[in-house]
């Protein structure tokens, strides 16, 4: 018997020396086929010793995995399901933004009179209410209602069983890419904030893949970001079309850049895995729970206090001192002119190149640490007030034109601002997770390097065929 034992001991390790002088991508697919062996045996060992009643949940959930992790159905079903997500966030934040924004501003009016009450000096008010409290004011109603919808439909789905079935439907591509498919899971949360998809590449455990993902993560767009594709997609491009089709077109220009942000996470990962981050990627074995019914009260108290709040409080912390240096670079003034103006004619060369203007340069560099800023720093800049103002859609074409915009501006800046650098909050939270200054450096200079890139290229192509 000892000898039978040692025997077969002799015989794994053979296999094992010979499994061991194979590549990575022969290992994988052993791995591969040693695990799907072992299901169907033990598939095999439960049908012939347990008795199941069938019954309608079991055999729902059956054709469910059947349609949703379906070669043909499952990506389709997949998008819908991601524009109805995004239909229901941008549609049902539109309401508590605009009461939150009308509060907070009706609250700055007090503030004002009271500053006036207490004979405050006028560039203390300004500093302080027009500066930094309009600039807080801006990222919570603009940033928290998305994030208190996004959040708990997508840790419903989660909760639901769900997530797990996208990761398999995305898993060839991001082998492919050289990542991991766990990197589905975090880009998907990145589209409601970054720095939370960040945090989630928590659940990858090979430490290159776990890189590539938060390296890769603010190629889709975030809360911040969507205000200003959807505005652009919204009074310029559908604006192009006839009335009746616009709002297709405008929903279809957003989920067109969505899926272009897919893509550039794809290739950038694919990228880095053959340059700075070389190697094959982990076998992924996925393991798919069963459907859950959802647990609300979990679902609300994960998603806000353990996602909403952490991530709007460091958007807060970074957005005060942005609002007060707008404030200042717009009422400091040397030689009549003030440094808001200045840094416009120094940058004007460099966006020109890239199909947009020194004024877009200037707001993206002041709004950095948030990126709702934009649009009312850009509306500063270009209406030469002294502070942040709001304008109709209207009004806002009519100024954007007026400053030489065409559709082709429109089109550089949406690419420019779903490929830029991450804010300051998720350069932060990246930091915190790598622990590296390289990585962090690296995480901003490269979307910006391929920003320039692709803004130039499809600039110059947008002339020629103009």
């Amino acid at each position: 018997m000892e000898m039978k034992n040692l025997e077969i001991r002799e015989e794994i390790n053979q296999i094992l020396e010979i499994v061991e002088s194979c590549d990575q991508e022969i290992r994988n697919k052993l791995d591969d086929i040693l695990v799907e062996e072992i299901y169907i045996n033990a598939s095999k060992i439960v049908q012939r010793a347990v008795r199941k009643k069938s019954n309608g949940i079991y055999q729902l959930e059956l054709k469910l995995d059947q349609l949703l992790t379906s070669k043909y159905f499952g990506f389709p079903l997949m998008l819908l399901l991601l524009a109805g997500i995004f239909f229901i966030t941008i549609k049902g934040a539109n309401y508590p933004s605009k009461l939150l924004a009308f509060g907070f501003f009706w609250l700055e009016e007090q503030l004002k009179l009271l500053f006036n009450y207490l004979s405050a000096p006028w560039w203390v008010t300004g500093f302080l209410v027009d500066g930094v409290y309009r600039s807080l004011a801006w990222v919570v109603s603009v940033m928290f209602p998305p994030m208190a919808i996004f959040f708990p439909i997508f840790t419903m789905l989660e909760d639901a069983g769900y997530l797990p079935r996208v990761a398999f439907n995305l898993d060839k591509l991001f082998k492919w890419a050289g990542a991991h498919g766990k990197q589905a899971l975090t880009m998907g949360m990145g589209f409601g904030c970054n720095a939370a998809g960040v945090v989630s590449t928590r659940i990858i455990d090979s430490p290159r893949e776990r890189l590539i993902a938060i390296l890769t993560n603010n190629f889709v767009p975030c809360n911040g970001r969507w205000p200003l594709i959807i505005m652009l997609a919204t009074v310029f491009v559908a604006a192009s079309f006839p009335a009746s089709i616009s709002s297709f077109v405008a929903a279809g220009t957003v989920v067109g850049v969505t899926l272009f942000g897919i893509a550039i996470t794809l290739l950038v990962s694919k990228l880095l895995s053959k340059t700075l981050l070389k190697g094959e990627p982990s076998a992924f074995k996925l393991e798919l729970p069963p459907y859950r019914k959802p647990q609300i009260l979990k679902i609300l108290y994960t998603s806000f206090i353990d996602r909403t709040l952490p991530v709007l409080k460091r958007a807060i912390l970074m957005a005060a001192p942005a609002g007060g240096l707008i404030w200042l670079m717009g009422n400091i003034f040397v030689s009549g002119k003030s440094l808001m103006n200045y840094g416009v004619e120094f940058l004007n060369p460099i966006g020109k190149a890239i199909g947009l203007d020194g004024a877009i340069l200037l707001a993206y560099i002041i709004a950095i640490p948030a990126n709702e800023i934009i649009i009312p720093t850009i509306i500063m800049i270009y209406s030469n007030q002294s502070k942040m103002v709001e304008l109709e859609i209207s009004q806002l074409k009519e100024l954007f034109i007026q400053n030489e915009w065409t559709v082709l501006t429109a089109i550089s800046l949406m690419l420019f601002s779903l490929l830029h650098y991450p804010c300051s909050t998720t350069t932060l939270t990246i930091y915190k997770e790598t622990k590296s200054v390289k990585w962090t450096i690296v995480s901003n200079l490269l979307p910006l390097a391929i920003a320039f890139i692709i803004c130039f290229l499809v600039f110059r192509i947008g002339l020629l065929i103009s």
